[in-house]
C-alpha cells in the first residue's frame, strides 16, 4: 500500500489488487521527475541570467576589481609588467634596501629603463644603507636621466609601487609571495600623500652620507637606533627596520653607547632619554 503496489477493489471494497510494478514506478516518480525539471529550467534561467557578468569578469586585461590579490611571483611580476607598460607620466616606489636580490635587481632595471625611455618620471625611496651597498649603487649609476630622483631615509616600512595615480602594489607577506593590486582612487590619493610626507623628509642620494657625526658625536642612523631602542626594539627588529644586517646594527649600539658613556644595555636606555638626542 505504502508503495500503490496494490489499490482496493472497486467493486468490493474488502478485497485488494495488485497494481503492475511498472505502472506503480512510474506514478511514484512522476511527481520527482517533475521537480528536476522545474529545476533544469531554473538553473537555465540562472545561467542566462549571470552570463553577461561572468563574460564581463573574464574580459582580458580589464580590471573590474578595486583590489585584487596577487599570488605568486609570475603573477605579481606580470601584473607589474603590464602596470608600468601602460605607464605614461609618472612612477613612484618605495623599497626597503634589506629586500633586494640580484635577481630583483635586474628586473627592476629593465622596467625602469623602459620606464626613463618613454620620458616617464621616477621617484624611488631607499634606505640609508643603500648608500653603502654597491648592488643599489650599481643600479643606480645606469639610470642617470634627469626624469630620474634617489633619496634615502633611515627607515622605511614595505615596498610600495605606485603608477600614474592609478595603479599601486603593496606586499601582504614577508616573502613576497603575495601581493595587492589597488586601483581604488582614495586608496590610491592615501598612499601618494604617504609618500610624499616620506619623500620630504628623505635625504637626495647625492647628498651627504647619513653615517657623519654630528655635532653631538651621533650619527644621523645612531639617532634612528636609539629612537627605536627607547621603544624597545630588539637588535633584530631594528636591523631589518633600518635595512642592515644585525652584526652591524650592533656595531652601531656598541659606539652610541661608548658616546654616550654606557656600561650596560639598561643604562643606554636611560641615558638615550636623558641626553636629549631624541628631541632632535
Amino acid at each position: 500500500m505504502e508503495f500503490a503496489l496494490l489499490h482496493p477493489d472497486p467493486d468490493d471494497p474488502d478485497w485488494l489488487r495488485p497494481v503492475p510494478p511498472a505502472v506503480a514506478l512510474a506514478q511514484r516518480l512522476s511527481p520527482v521527475e517533475q521537480e528536476i525539471a522545474d529545476r533544469r529550467r531554473w538553473a537555465v534561467q540562472l545561467s542566462d541570467v549571470f552570463e553577461p557578468f561572468l563574460a564581463l569578469s573574464t574580459r582580458t586585461g580589464s580590471a573590474t576589481h578595486s583590489i585584487t590579490v596577487l599570488e605568486g611571483s609570475d603573477r605579481i611580476n606580470a601584473a607589474l609588467d603590464l602596470a608600468t607598460a601602460q605607464c605614461q607620466s609618472a612612477v613612484l616606489t618605495v623599497q626597503p634596501s634589506n629586500r633586494f636580490t640580484e635577481h630583483t635587481i635586474t628586473q627592476g632595471l629593465e622596467r625602469d629603463t623602459a620606464l626613463v625611455e618613454r620620458g616617464v618620471h621616477i621617484r624611488t625611496l631607499y634606505q640609508h644603507t643603500a648608500r653603502y651597498n654597491l648592488g643599489h649603487l650599481g643600479y643606480v649609476a645606469q639610470l642617470t636621466s634627469g626624469k630620474v630622483e634617489y633619496r634615502t631615509i633611515d627607515e622605511l616600512v614595505e615596498r610600495l609601487i605606485i603608477c600614474d595615480e592609478s595603479v599601486a602594489f603593496i606586499p601582504t607577506r614577508d616573502d613576497q609571495q603575495v601581493a595587492l593590486e589597488l586601483r581604488n582612487p582614495g586608496l590610491i590619493r592615501y598612499l601618494i600623500k604617504v609618500f610624499e610626507f616620506m619623500w620630504n623628509r628623505a635625504v637626495p642620494l647625492t647628498a651627504g652620507a647619513p653615517y657623519e657625526t654630528a655635532p653631538d658625536g651621533i650619527t644621523e642612523i645612531q639617532h634612528s637606533i636609539a629612537k627605536l631602542l627607547v621603544e624597545g626594539h630588539v637588535d633584530e627588529a631594528i636591523a631589518r627596520r633600518l635595512g642592515m644586517n644585525v652584526r652591524t646594527c650592533r656595531a652601531h649600539i656598541a659606539r652610541l653607547a661608548q658616546a654616550l658613556g654606557s656600561g650596560s644595555r639598561a643604562q643606554l636606555g636611560y641615558l638615550i632619554a636623558q641626553s636629549g638626542i631624541l628631541d632632535k
